[in-house]
């Protein structure tokens, strides 16, 4: 069966640095923290971390009022980053409502700050009086994919992954494999995520949330490090636009990079705890995907949420793949973990990267913890020619997606029926 060739024509991002790509991705060549400390966390009785990365105060106007009505903050993180990637493909409304653009856009669960006021007034009295009519559309599983869809006329399949922190790249690589397939031209692909107490809490009850820089909120999260405590959490959207190589050479765009392949995988032998074995297995198959060897990938950006057990269990595993000659960096000592954003916002990121030669280092990683150690850790920023590149996003529950990423040459566009 012959397969399309698919390509990244737009990229849209709302992180905690603000809004926008470049954004973001100045601020993370400049090695500069996105994490603060949030008062609102310190009045939750029982909850020790007191830090996260918080998009700021933005001008959500731009959406017409007729659809905000119906988004909480993490759809309108989702449509803000949806609207730049759009704009930087250039696909115009009549491209939008065609049946073979959609989009795949995923959270972790529905608006939680909904949910807390809902609930709030409803065990007050036990009444829905009080109860606006677009309460629904921000709470249900896939608000973030029907909003986007709504709100900018997107006229092909809506999908919504959730899978936790695996969400983003999933997304990415569902939208990959339907373009692949040809059963869309163009995906609008990410996830978006809103901070809210209870994500914190989560992650403190499991003793995985960092505890010990409340004061000191840049140093933390501080991935492969032997003093890391735990992840930080965050929020944030992003948005990538995908299409078919044939589309974008049609269309005349800019391509900015292709996907080569992509995998998931289940890992049953624990809910909670990763097994560096099924790691390892997902990011061969990606691999084999991509119709590579392991030698052929040029650097590997890892999910790295600088938890006790996370990070040896990955490092272990690209070890055993790739051994410790290919650069590896995480960007959640930059972000703080966006969760389901976290795939798509690293993944531009690591999209820059390939365009301007540039390997960024993993923040906050000063003495490596010797579980940790068998991998080639970028600490500094590194100037350094790039082709292939594999994004890594696991989950609790056990679910882990790897994406392979090439960088798109010139001479490819020209003889788009050969494979580089």
């Amino acid at each position: 069966m012959s397969l399309n060739r698919v390509v990244i024509t737009g990229l849209g991002a709302v992180s905690p640095y603000g809004v926008g790509v470049e954004t973001l991705y100045a601020a993370m060549t400049r090695g500069q923290s996105a994490i603060t400390e949030h008062p609102d966390l310190k009045a939750i009785k029982g909850l020790r971390c007191h830090i996260a990365g918080l998009v700021p105060e933005l001008d959500a106007r731009e959406i017409p009022r007729k659809h905000r009505r119906t988004m909480s903050r993490m759809s309108v993180f989702a449509v803000l980053a949806a609207m730049e990637a759009l704009e930087s493909a250039r696909v115009d409304e009549s491209l939008r409502r065609s049946e073979q653009t959609g989009v795949i856009i995923g959270t972790t669960v529905g608006s939680p700050q909904t949910l807390q006021d809902f609930f709030a007034e409803y065990l007050r009295e036990f009444s829905i009086e009080q109860v606006k009519s677009s309460l629904f559309f921000k709470i249900m599983g896939h608000t973030c994919a029907a909003n986007v869809a709504q709100a900018l006329g997107i006229g092909g399949r809506v999908m919504a992954p959730s899978a936790a922190c695996a969400t983003g790249v999933q997304a990415i690589g569902l939208g990959y494999e339907a373009i692949a397939l040809g059963r869309q031209g163009i995906m609008l692909c990410g996830g978006a995520e809103e901070l809210h107490p209870l994500t914190v809490g989560i992650f403190d009850i499991i003793n995985a949330a960092s505890t010990g820089y409340n004061t000191d909120p840049g140093r933390s999260p501080r991935p492969f490090d032997a003093r890391r405590d735990g992840t930080v959490c965050s929020e944030g959207g992003g948005v990538l636009v995908l299409e078919s190589l044939d589309s974008a050479l049609e269309r005349g765009v800019p391509i900015l990079a292709e996907i080569i392949g992509f995998a998931s995988n289940s890992d049953t032998t624990n809910i909670s705890t990763p097994d560096p074995g099924r790691i390892e297995q997902c990011m061969r198959l990606a691999l084999a995907d991509a119709g590579l060897e392991p030698g052929q990938v040029d650097y590997v950006n890892a999910h790295a949420t600088a938890t006790e057990l996370g990070d040896p269990a990955e490092c272990r595993a690209i070890a055993r793949l790739f051994g410790d000659a290919v650069p590896v960096s995480g960007f959640k000592g930059h972000l703080g973990h966006t969760l389901a954003a976290s795939g798509a916002l690293e993944l531009i990121a690591v999209v820059r990267m390939l365009q301007d030669g540039l390997c960024l280092p993993t923040l906050n990683l000063d003495q490596p913890d010797p579980e940790c150690a068998m991998v080639r850790h970028v600490r500094e920023p590194e100037p350094r020619i790039m082709d292939i590149a594999v994004k890594n996003n696991f989950a609790l529950g056990g679910v882990n997606a790897s994406l392979i990423v090439r960088k798109f040459a010139e001479h490819a566009a020209r003889h788009p029926e050969r494979h580089y």
